[in-house]
């Protein structure tokens, strides 16, 4: 390599030091910088916003997973209320006659199955009777006079069901009035 063939950076080399950037390098420098800042912020909140995407696609396809039979366990507590109606229906002279043990034995049978299917699939029955009245899990239908503190439920008159932690029915209930 000869002398005339040296190259910008060995010129500078040569010289002591790099040169002082004009001034045009240096608007450019900074552009290009603030340029670069804006990139990492967008990439940093687009990878945000992506985990957060999917942190709710997969709280959604949770609940759905755990929810999905909602729909199947509503109509169901129609079966499980007139079930329970017919088993309390039964005088218990019935109950002992040999010929309606048999059926008596398999509704009641079929009663305990039912409930086993409810707590296998999370559902469960909502606490009513001498608990305060709450909006969230019981209905009122009636007020009635009690010894009990008002708001109190003295009567249900239909069970109300959880469903994991989700409301399925509320309790139909008779509350304590004042006075």
């Amino acid at each position: 390599m000869n002398d005339e063939e040296l190259t910008a950076e060995d010129a500078m080399i040569a010289e002591g030091g790099p040169a002082e950037p004009n001034p045009e390098e240096q608007d450019r420098t900074v552009a290009l910088e603030a340029e670069l800042a804006d990139a990492k912020a967008a990439t940093l909140y687009a990878q945000a916003e992506t985990q957060n995407v999917r942190r709710r696609l997969e709280k959604d396809a949770q609940d759905a997973r755990a929810y999905a039979s909602t729909g199947f366990a509503r109509d169901i507590l129609s079966v499980a209320d007139n079930l329970s109606r017919a088993l309390d229906a039964i005088p218990t002279d019935l109950r002992e006659d040999e010929k309606f043990k048999g059926l008596v034995v398999g509704l009641d049978a079929t009663g305990r199955e039912l409930a086993a299917v409810f707590q296998r699939n999370g559902i469960t029955k909502v606490v009513s009777v001498g608990e305060k009245l709450d909006p969230n899990r019981h209905q009122a239908m009636l007020e009635m006079p009690s010894d009990l503190e008002p708001g109190t439920i003295v009567q249900e008159m239909q069970a109300g069901y959880m469903i994991k932690d989700r409301l399925l029915r509320p309790a139909m209930v008779g509350v304590a009035k004042a006075g």
